[in-house]
């Protein structure tokens, strides 16, 4: 059932499916001219909110500042598109009735075939609008002339809110692997060589060199070394490998569409658009 509030009430709350999860922020609340009770707002979707999805108020109910509509993101993202999102006109308002119909439990109650006026959200608007067809009774708001308001029009704007998101933008790991490749070392290696040493007869070795056959047939075998390389591998630690990050920051160019409002001055004999210049009427 829905709360039965002022259009003050939904401004700034948070729009949510069911089961709580977040759809958009509420942007403008449409009031019915006849009865003044609000029966339609706007959810702004999509990326920084840029989109307005109109929503009907019926069976949604307010839960601290969330506002718990009975329809999933889904749903409402895929409503139909209103072209003027000033006013609806009865056309509009019962497409959009046809098409919340099949996702509402007992279907819409009350008018369906109803002018509705736009309320803003305090934010970026101020004001109630007038609907399609006159009835003589103005709603009470601040941009309309009357016994209500005082004389003055705002005029306002959209300005473009842009924001960052943490977004993963890749991903990079370390991997370890094995290769073989050839390396030469230079290794100093010695043999030993045979040469023939000669020594005179003295005094000394005289009694070596006669102590055998006058006349004799002999050998004598040295045996000759030599060092070879030998290769072996030994594992060492050489560097310790780590993954870091860096924030890297730069520009980048972000375009969207804002609706701006123009004032224009009819004065009964032409029409002047634009800004309007209080010291001339024209």
């Amino acid at each position: 059932m829905t709360n039965a509030q002022g259009p003050e009430s939904y401004l700034n709350l948070t729009a949510v499916d069911p089961d709580g999860d977040k759809i958009g922020s509420v942007g403008q609340v449409y009031v019915n001219d006849e009865s003044g009770v609000p029966d339609w707002i706007t959810v702004n979707t999509g990326l920084f909110g840029m989109r307005e999805n109109f929503v009907p108020l019926q069976g949604s109910r307010i839960e601290g500042e969330n506002l718990v509509l009975p329809f999933g993101k889904d749903v409402v993202k895929d409503a139909p598109d209103v072209a003027d999102a000033s006013h609806l006109d009865v056309d509009e308002s019962q497409e959009l009735y046809s098409y919340y119909q099949q996702y509402l439990t007992g279907g819409f109650t009350g008018r369906t075939t109803t002018n509705t006026d736009y309320v803003s959200t305090g934010t970026d608007r101020d004001y109630v609008g007038t609907g399609a067809v006159d009835t003589g009774v103005r709603s009470e708001g601040y941009d309309t002339s009357g016994p209500t308001t005082d004389d003055a029009m705002t005029r306002s704007e959209e300005q473009l809110k842009v924001g960052t998101q943490q977004v993963e933008a890749g991903r990079a790991r370390l991997r370890k692997y094995v290769v073989t490749e050839q390396q030469t070392v230079t290794v100093p290696v010695s043999h030993e060589e045979v040469r023939i040493e000669r020594e005179a007869i003295t005094d000394e070795n005289r009694g070596d060199a006669y102590s055998g056959p006058e006349i004799s047939e002999e050998e004598h075998e040295v045996v000759l070394h030599a060092e070879r390389p030998v290769v072996a591998t030994e594992a060492v630690a050489v560097e310790r490998v780590r993954l870091g990050t860096e924030t890297v920051t730069e520009q980048q160019n972000v375009t969207g569409e804002v609706r701006k409002e123009q004032i224009e001055l009819e004065d009964g004999v032409e029409t002047v658009r634009g800004t309007v210049d209080p010291t001339n009427k024209r």
